[in-house]
């Protein structure tokens, strides 16, 4: 397993001006300590990033490249994984490899132990210090630029069913302390390096995003900015996709140009999510994600039974008619796209 895997490729042909792009507001933020005090009621409305979310997780103090690295090599985990190689979420599905995942992790180890740039990303540090001055609700633009300045890491291991294979990793996840009540959840864990992106999508269920390693930028969309984000027909199970690729948006070409002009009118929230936070999502929020630095995350879905029983069984209903191949087939994320769509 090379460094390539790991390192995004650096453009040699000169930018573009950066595009404006949709306008954002700062995400509402708030401590693990205060959103317990508060009596909040659950679910909310709106994005909540809770700051140290997850740092009373096992997991937080536990959970490195090299930890999971050992564990995969230890039980005798050989046989390769099936990684994400490219976005999914837009454009035409490409194949998925199978490689080893042992020292995929452990070149991740050695890249996260590199001081991260802190000019980098959609907002630099310093810029994000001064926003955070300015009043509440003030609007303001991500730095495209940087979506310019490399290709999109393509190799990336994304919803790994690692809890599955190895259930004693579950001991180190306080699951009920973000989700209270009766809820059935659903967990996947994400790893990759800096300059991974996953495109704009929204999902049926509510999501808490757990970050253990690294930092993410998110870009949010409430459901009603859905005009300006251009959903696709292209399917996949519990998700809706947009059209809309973040990381070209520089491109020229009439559609693109087109999406643009959409994609200018939308308004956001924006989140820097590091680790020990927890981010909520709520259901058919559009949100898209760009790693700063090497990352460890965790996805958990959470649907009532009631949602389980309505949402769900429709959600089901059209799986089974894709697989049967009566329900956009060939236009999905679920398998290599058989025609240019």
């Amino acid at each position: 397993m090379t460094a390539m895997l790991i390192e995004a490729q650096k453009l040699a042909e000169p930018a573009s001006p950066a595009p404006a792009g949709a306008s954002f507001e700062l995400i509402e933020e708030i401590t693990w300590d205060e959103l317990r005090r508060s009596g909040r009621q659950f679910p909310f409305e709106r994005p909540l990033l809770v700051k140290g979310g997850v740092k009373h997780w096992p997991a937080f103090s536990k959970w490195s490249f090299e930890h999971l690295a050992d564990i995969c090599e230890s039980q005798g985990a050989q046989a390769p994984v099936k990684f994400t190689d490219g976005l999914v979420e837009q454009g035409v599905t490409k194949g998925r490899p199978f490689l080893p995942v042992a020292p995929y992790l452990r070149e991740l180890g050695k890249a996260a132990q590199k001081a991260a740039d802190p000019e980098a990303g959609l907002i630099s540090r310093a810029r994000l210090a001064q926003i955070r001055q300015q009043p509440a609700g003030q609007r303001f633009h991500l730095n495209w630029a940087h979506m310019q300045s490399f290709r999109p890491t393509t190799l990336y291991l994304a919803q790994w069913d690692i809890l599955e294979k190895y259930r004693q990793l579950r001991l180190d996840l306080l699951i009920k302390s973000l989700w209270p009540g009766l809820r059935m959840t659903w967990e996947y864990v994400f790893l990759g390096p800096a300059n991974t992106v996953t495109g704009l999508h929204n999902d049926f269920p509510h999501n808490w995003f757990c970050q253990f390693r690294g930092v993410k930028e998110f870009m949010l969309f409430a459901p009603d900015q859905s005009a300006h984000l251009h959903p696709a027909r292209k399917y996949d199970w519990g998700a809706t996709l947009s059209e809309i690729n973040v990381s070209r948006l520089h491109e020229d070409g009439e559609q693109r140009a087109n999406q643009l002009a959409s994609f200018e009118k939308a308004s956001g929230i924006y989140a820097r999510v590091e680790a020990g936070d927890a981010l909520f999502i709520p259901k058919r929020t559009w949100h898209s994600v760009v790693s700063l630095e090497p990352s460890i995350s965790l996805g958990v879905f959470g649907l009532t039974p009631y949602e389980v029983a309505s949402g769900g069984a429709w959600a089901t209903l059209r799986d089974w008619a894709h697989h049967l191949r009566l329900f956009r087939w060939g236009n999905c994320t679920c398998h290599q796209a058989l025609k240019k769509v």
